[in-house]
């Protein structure tokens, strides 16, 4: 499945975590729950959250027109109130995802030249 994730510099996880809205869990078959999955209440800038929690539940990897990244394995928090992708700090860490400006939308791998920018998909 390929989707637009947000990169969330304060989704800080002590794993490499994607947090996917119900709509992505469901094409994925992660809807309704399925067994491995535990509820667990995670801290946002919204407050206290209850998620489902799915260890090491799917590999990810960037796209990116002329590169990819590696293929990582990642925990997976299916969010009730999510409505796109958000990719921990520890997760942006393992796809060498170095972000120039958050701003601008302006990100490289960090296999890029430090000249190569990348702007953000649009969603």
């Amino acid at each position: 499945m390929e989707e637009v994730a947000l990169l969330n510099s304060g989704f800080e996880a002590p794993t490499p975590q994607l947090l996917i809205p119900m709509n992505t869990a469901r094409a994925l078959g992660l809807w309704p729950l399925t067994e491995g999955a535990r509820e667990v209440r995670v801290d946002t800038a919204g407050g206290p959250l209850n998620v489902w929690f799915y260890p090491r539940a799917a590999t990810v990897k960037v796209v990116a027109g002329d590169a990819e990244s590696r293929e990582v394995l990642v925990d997976v928090l299916v969010s009730p109130l999510a409505d796109e992708p958000l990719i921990s700090d520890l997760l942006a860490d393992e796809l060498e995802i170095a972000v120039e400006s958050f701003g601008k939308g302006l990100w490289r791998f960090r296999s890029d030249p430090p000249g190569r920018l990348r702007p953000s998909e649009v969603r």
